[in-house]
């Protein structure tokens, strides 16, 4: 059952949540996914590990793909990492993040695109969380 589950997964048949201490964080695909039926291609985890404990366990996931310059943290000002997709007050995130820079990850997971975020706002955007925000895009849905 394992197995068919590992293939499943690869074959992007179904959505399985990253092995590790993820939580899923549907509240973030309404901040930083795209409205309306598209926003069902994306899924939102947070991490309370930082960004390079998240690397080093994804270093023996087998279904990632690693094309060069993938999985390379990089720092980039708050709204490259977020992109200009989604509902976010851009002015409030610039400030949230002030002089701190966002590192980012950037890589692909079978029919997956996986950006992880670090440090991540909080829901409210009140307040950086120490942790690693993955925001999931499954290229694999119509």
């Amino acid at each position: 059952m394992t197995r068919m589950l590992v293939v499943a997964a690869l074959l992007g048949l179904i959505d399985m949540p990253p092995a590790g201490t993820w939580q899923e964080a549907p509240a973030y695909v309404r901040l930083f996914g795209p409205a309306g039926p598209r926003a069902a291609a994306y899924h939102v985890y947070v991490s309370p590990l930082p960004l390079h404990a998240v690397l080093d366990r994804l270093t023996a996931e087998p279904s990632l793909l690693r094309p060069p310059g993938s999985w390379s943290p990089v720092a980039a000002p708050a709204v490259d990492a977020f992109g200009q997709t989604g509902a976010y007050d851009r002015s409030k995130l610039a400030r949230l993040y002030g002089s701190t820079r966002a590192t980012v990850a950037r890589g692909p997971r079978a029919t997956e695109a996986w950006t992880l975020i670090s440090p991540y706002p909080s829901r409210d955007m009140d307040r950086l969380e120490p942790g690693t925000m993955l925001i999931v895009l499954n290229l694999g849905l119509p």
